[in-house]
């Protein structure tokens, strides 16, 4: 099972930037489609956005489209996700999971192991 660890979150003002990092342990990592996902309290877990397993394919939610680019670096066994513009309503805690998907997918239910999470807090 791959073990994934998330950095990169933080305090930001509204329009800042922030990239997050998630490092993946295992030898499997470029096998997998990699994806990111976020929680603000009180809400269900959003799909963010995923890229496939040699990150030729990649798939966002509506809010991130234009704003936040997802990548994946083999050598290092590391995704991305570089957010620019950042907004309050962006404020949530991101994961990042594997799936064993043959191309990128937004159902979390599709991801079978994910990350502790970092915060992302966006002021105003």
């Amino acid at each position: 099972q791959v073990q994934l660890v998330e950095s990169g979150g933080g305090l930001v003002q509204a329009g800042g930037s922030l990239r997050l990092s998630c490092a993946a342990s295992g030898r499997t990592f470029s096998s997998y489609v990699m994806g990111w996902f976020r929680q603000a309290p009180g809400k269900e877990r959003a799909f963010v956005a995923a890229i496939s397993s040699l990150g030729g394919v990649t798939m966002y939610g509506d809010f991130a489209k234009g704003r936040f680019t997802i990548s994946r670096d083999g050598a290092r066994n590391t995704v991305y996700l570089q957010m620019n513009n950042l907004k309050p309503e962006d404020t949530a805690v991101y994961y990042c999971a594997t799936s064993s998907n043959i191309i990128p997918t937004m159902k979390a239910s599709d991801f079978g192991s994910w990350g502790q999470g970092t915060q992302v807090t966006v002021s105003s």
